[in-house]
């Protein structure tokens, strides 16, 4: 076990493509650390750079405190879980899993006591002699998964390995992760582009976009505290409701919406608003609020979000650029999704009345889409 650093870490493809951009980042030993981000953040280049499937172009990474920049893959002593798996197609459960030990020439004794024991933990026993074929897909993770720890690595490196699961399957070998790291305590670095995974798994995230490191820190410091409008938006399912509104005298106008944000300075900002923030307005209530005409509903049993427009314009954060800045929306009508009670009986069509408290309302830079409070 150890624990992982990346210093000032850069890699740079042909073309001057910057896939990885100064990334500073600490693992410490034991931890699951989520690197989650959209497609071509620049997350599973991190992943290979530490695997030493790719070269740092700048920097130095080190594992267990070595500098293992320009170290062989095999020399790091780390396991790395695949995507698409990568089994043998014509060797048993059994030979994949002792593959990597024989090839390093470990005694048969050893090979046997380390895939008795890890087939064990993974209840492989009765799967030892088929072949990946004759597995399904959350039995192929599995073996995955057991390759790797029979190595008894450093550290594990996955990159997105329950992508080509179902939906109930990838949450039941969520749960397994989890309990195996538990049990194992390895320093872990998981790339996922899916935020449910990253909330779910991780001790600390690293949010990424266009190659550079947004945030990091627990799932929800991550949630309830976003450094910026991009980890605002990006974290939260469905994602956080953004307006272009104007602050004068303490008070933010963002269409018919009026709320009060007495720390934030006047002049244009964008405010945010999380679906769960949203609620319909009761006759006696006193919170700010908006008519929201409710487009599309989806009942998703004991909740349903309700898709509409309100009187605005929309904003939202532009991964291209080199720091998340604001693509302003010209439309007079803002797309906003509402999470509401699943008992409420709405319907596309409906003009309601929205409600949202002021402490749960989230304002960001309009220039730069920094946190304002």
């Amino acid at each position: 076990m150890a624990d992982v650093s990346f210093r000032d870490v850069t890699k740079e493809f042909p073309g001057a493509t910057v896939a990885v951009d100064r990334l500073t980042l600490d693992i410490p030993d034991g931890e699951f650390m989520i690197l989650v981000g959209p497609s071509g953040c620049g997350k599973t280049t991190a992943l290979r750079l530490v695997a030493g499937l790719e070269t740092a172009t700048s920097g130095s990474i080190e594992i267990a405190g070595k500098n293992v920049t320009h170290l062989s893959p095999r020399d790091r002593d780390i396991a790395m879980v695949f995507q698409n798996y990568a089994l043998y197609p014509h060797m048993t459960v059994y030979k994949n899993l002792a593959f990597g030990l024989r090839q390093r020439k470990t005694a048969k004794a050893e090979v046997d006591r380390r895939v008795t024991e890890v087939s064990a933990m993974l209840g492989l026993d009765e799967l030892l002699a088929r072949r990946p074929a004759q597995l399904s897909g959350g039995q192929r993770q599995r073996v995955a998964m057991g390759r790797a720890l029979v190595r008894e690595p450093k550290a594990f490196l996955l990159d997105e390995p329950l992508s080509n699961l179902d939906a109930k399957l990838r949450v039941q070998m969520r749960a397994e992760l989890k309990r195996l790291h538990q049990q194992l305590n390895v320093t872990t670095i998981y790339v996922t582009h899916d935020q449910i995974e990253a909330m779910t798994l991780g001790d600390r995230l690293a949010v990424m976009s266009a190659g550079k490191l947004q945030q990091v820190g627990t799932p929800q410091d991550v949630y309830e505290r976003p450094t910026n409008v991009f980890v605002a938006h990006f974290i939260g399912s469905p994602p956080m409701n953004l307006l272009q509104a104007t602050v004068a005298e303490g008070r933010a106008q963002a269409g018919d919406l009026s709320v009060e944000l007495p720390q934030v300075p006047e002049g244009p900002c964008i405010i945010g608003i999380r679906p769960d923030s949203l609620s319909l307005r009761e006759p006696d209530d006193s919170r700010s609020a908006l008519d929201f005409d409710i487009e599309v509903v989806e009942p998703l049993g004991g909740e349903l979000l309700a898709h509409g427009s309100v009187n605005g314009h929309l904003a939202s954060p532009d991964t291209r650029e080199e720091t998340p800045v604001l693509a302003a929306d010209s439309e007079s009508r803002a797309e906003i999704t509402a999470k509401l009670d699943g008992r409420l009986r709405l319907k596309a069509g409906e003009r309601v009345r929205l409600a949202v408290h002021p402490g749960e309302v989230y304002a960001f830079d309009a220039a730069t889409g920094d946190a304002l409070r």
